[in-house]
C-alpha cells in the first residue's frame, strides 16, 4: 500500500482554548489511524494580548512579576522545544488544562507536566527562566496577525496561505475523525468561497 501524501499545515493556538484542544484530539486521531500523514506546525497566539485593551501593553513584554493568563504554558512549550521535548509535552500540557481541569498559570502544574514528559527539570526551569523564551510567542503571534489576519484559535493556515478559524465540536461525539477531518479540510484549505460558517443556538427551555 502506498504511503499516503504528507498534508502539511500551520496551526496557530492558544493552550487556554478549549476548541484548540478539540483541534489536537481530532489530529492526533487522525495521525494515529495512519490513514492520514499529517505534519502540524503548532504556532504561538496568545489570546490575552488579543483581549487586552492597554495600548503598548504586550504579554511578551509584560514584567515576570505580573500574572498573564496563558503566558507560562507558553514559556514552558517553548522550554521543552529546546530539549527536543516539544511534542508529547505540547499534547500532555492540553490534556492537563482540558481533560484533567488544571490550572496551567502555576509553576507546579507546568513542572509535573515537564517530568512526566521526561524533561530535564533543572533546565527547564532555567529555560522558562530565560527572558529571552517569549522572543517565539512574540514572533508567532506577530507573523500570525501580520500576515494572515488571524485573530483567534485554532487558526490553520495552509501552503497556499489560505487560512481558516475552526471551532470543532466535542472531541467524544461519535464518528469517524478521517471524515472530519477530510470535511474540515475540504472546506478550510480547498473552498475559499465559503467565507464563514456560524451555527445558532437554540435558546434554552424554559
Amino acid at each position: 500500500m502506498a504511503e499516503p501524501e504528507l498534508i502539511e499545515f500551520d496551526l496557530f493556538y492558544d493552550y487556554q482554548c478549549p476548541f484548540v484542544y478539540r483541534a489536537a484530539v481530532l489530529l492526533e486521531a487522525v495521525a494515529a489511524s495512519g490513514a492520514r500523514r499529517l505534519r502540524t506546525g503548532w504556532r504561538y497566539f496568545s489570546l490575552s494580548q488579543v483581549n487586552s485593551r492597554v495600548d503598548g501593553w504586550t504579554v511578551w513584554g509584560a514584567p515576570p512579576q505580573e500574572v498573564v493568563p496563558g503566558r507560562l504554558a507558553f514559556q514552558a512549550a517553548e522550554a521543552a522545544r529546546r530539549q527536543g521535548g516539544f511534542a508529547s509535552f505540547h499534547l500532555a500540557l492540553l490534556h492537563a488544562r482540558h481533560r484533567d481541569g488544571l490550572d496551567l498559570d502555576r509553576p507546579a502544574v507546568v513542572e509535573q507536566v515537564a517530568a512526566s514528559s521526561g524533561l530535564n527539570l533543572e533546565r527547564f526551569r532555567a529555560d522558562v527562566a530565560d527572558p529571552a523564551i517569549l522572543e517565539a510567542l512574540a514572533r508567532d503571534h506577530q507573523h500570525g496577525v501580520n500576515e494572515y489576519g488571524v485573530f483567534g484559535t485554532p487558526t490553520f493556515v495552509f501552503p497556499d496561505g489560505s487560512a481558516a478559524y475552526v471551532r470543532l465540536g466535542s472531541p467524544n461525539e461519535d464518528g469517524d475523525p478521517i471524515e472530519l477531518f477530510d470535511r474540515l479540510l475540504l472546506v478550510a484549505a480547498h473552498e475559499p468561497r465559503i467565507r464563514e460558517i456560524k451555527r445558532p443556538r437554540k435558546p434554552a427551555p424554559n
